[in-house]
């Protein structure tokens, strides 16, 4: 039987309706592939796009009831009921990334020390229990705080630079990561199939928001030494081996003033660094995606054109039907492709969209990068 037979008589189930299963689907149209997608609100941006289930991803039997109608298992969020995607497993389901790496990585904790025992480089780190825990630690700050569990879009983490920070300390487990002294902060993709090929993506250079501790834009490629860049790739290909992981991995790095490249966190799908892709790579990480989990030939990741991507967040201020004002303003602009998705409400800095930028210099990608924030406001 042609392979892409195969393909087409497989359901790929996605736990997670949001904009990242949202694009996962909307890549995977091209390919006939049949999706079904879970997500606990009925609104999710995956609702209207495939078959749609609504039910929590952290209750064992939805997640089983729900499984068992597919033959592959993703995730576009970890935040997930494991114990049931291990059972699933045990049934013959293909889950991808496998249970045992998602529960690692949920956790900040094992995740670090991973990284420790398989001599990825990162920044030096003590594990906590609670708040009393780390004002033990007194001589480790300035560090950051962060929670071992439940941590995401910038959420569960906590900058403490003196003894008079302590207060802000979580009193769950956690750890204290030392502060990192960095010059950029960069990411690279990787991909791995059934087969052990594995293909990675160039580096890409973030940008963080000043309170939300979220992407607010990146560049693609990363203004980074050859050098760097080889470092930071061969760092995400050892990671994505030495996991044995199957699908997506994004690996987010620190580059430090000395040229240390430093693993901060990893995610094992689709991610908010690798949007750009859609219009500015051979392959996007959708695609992608989809290729490494049902074992197809890896796709050509080399960048078609230099890019940014601008994440599109609700305004402070704002809360309820979401607006788009100055929306035809940019669609006049070249290489400006819009991406919204589909969520109905907006409130303070939630992730309503994003916008990417092609063209020729970086010069002239910071200029549409700063009229995109100016013009582009989603308000209530």
């Amino acid at each position: 039987m042609p392979l892409y037979m195969g393909i087409q008589q497989q359901k790929l189930g996605v736990l997670g309706g949001g904009q990242l299963g949202r694009m996962l689907v909307q890549a995977g149209l091209d390919l006939n592939i049949q999706f079904s997608v879970l997500d606990p609100d009925a609104q999710a941006p995956c609702h209207t796009l495939a078959p749609f289930t609504q039910g929590k991803l952290t209750d064992f039997d939805t997640v089983m009831a729900f499984g068992q109608g597919c033959d592959i298992i993703t995730i576009e969020i970890e935040n997930v009921n494991t114990q049931a995607l291990r059972e699933l497993e045990k049934m013959g389901k293909k889950v991808f990334p496998q249970p045992h790496l998602i529960e690692l990585i949920q956790d900040k904790r094992t995740q670090k020390e991973f990284y420790r025992t398989h001599h990825i480089p990162t920044a030096e780190f003590v594990l906590v229990e609670n708040r009393a825990d780390v004002q033990c630690h007194g001589t480790f700050l300035p560090a950051v705080n962060k929670l071992g569990k439940e941590g995401y879009d910038g959420r569960g983490v906590q900058m403490l630079r003196t003894a008079a920070d302590f207060d802000k300390a979580f009193d769950k487990p956690g750890l204290l990561e030392r502060l990192i002294d960095f010059e950029q902060e960069i990411a690279v993709i990787a991909a791995r199939n059934e087969k052990d090929e594995v293909a990675t993506f160039p580096a890409v250079e973030m940008v963080f928001h000043p309170e939300q501790n979220l992407v607010e834009y990146l560049y693609s490629p990363a203004s980074i030494s050859l050098a760097i860049a080889q470092q930071a790739d061969q760092v995400a290909r050892r990671l994505v081996e030495q996991l044995q992981l199957v699908g997506l991995l994004a690996v987010e790095m620190f580059v430090t003033k000395d040229g240390q490249v430093l693993v901060n966190e990893v995610a094992p799908r689709p991610h908010n660094s690798g949007h750009h892709t859609i219009e500015a790579n051979v392959t996007s990480q959708y695609e992608q995606h989809l290729r490494a989990l049902f074992n197809l030939p890896l796709g050509d990741t080399r960048i078609v054109q230099p890019s940014a991507m601008v994440n599109l967040l609700g305004e402070a201020g704002f809360e309820g039907p979401a607006k788009y004002e100055g929306l035809e303003a940019v669609m006049k602009e070249s290489g400006v492709h819009v991406h919204l998705y589909g969520k109905k409400n907006t409130k303070p800095f939630r992730k309503m969209g994003h916008v990417t930028l092609t063209g020729q210099h970086v010069e002239e990608l910071k200029t549409k990068v700063e009229f995109v924030k100016r013009t582009l406001k989603v308000v209530a």
